[in-house]
């Protein structure tokens, strides 16, 4: 497959003055299933989205606990480790997934990821 592109032309940004991405990253949240919950329709495909954005010079994904629950960190880790040395994956947590479509905040130290 061609590099057509890159994120690379985004140009970069900082974090936290530390760690250096490109300003065009990769938002995991849409991996999962329908209401951001449970597997992927189409898992192959979900993959291969991921290594494709890596291969476009994709350096930074920015994911969630909550994301499937789980699901997207899942993938993730199927499809690019072991990582290149260049990826920052970032993750977030607070929010809870009952269910599908439903969010429940809770950013104590021991929130549960599962909403229960």
């Amino acid at each position: 497959m061609t590099k057509d592109v890159s994120a690379r032309v985004a140009g970069d940004i900082s974090l936290g003055g530390q760690i250096s991405v490109h300003r065009l990253g990769y938002g995991a949240m849409r991996l999962t299933g329908e209401g951001i919950w449970g597997p992927p329709k189409d898992r192959k495909g979900a993959l291969a989205v991921l290594r494709r954005a890596v291969e476009l010079d994709i350096n930074f994904i920015d994911t969630a606990d909550s994301y499937g629950p789980h699901v997207s960190e899942e993938l993730i880790a199927e499809a690019l480790y072991p990582y290149p040395d260049e990826l920052v994956i970032a993750t977030k947590g607070g929010w809870n997934r009952p269910g599908p479509n439903q969010w429940t905040h809770d950013a104590t130290p021991r929130a549960p990821s599962r909403g229960g």
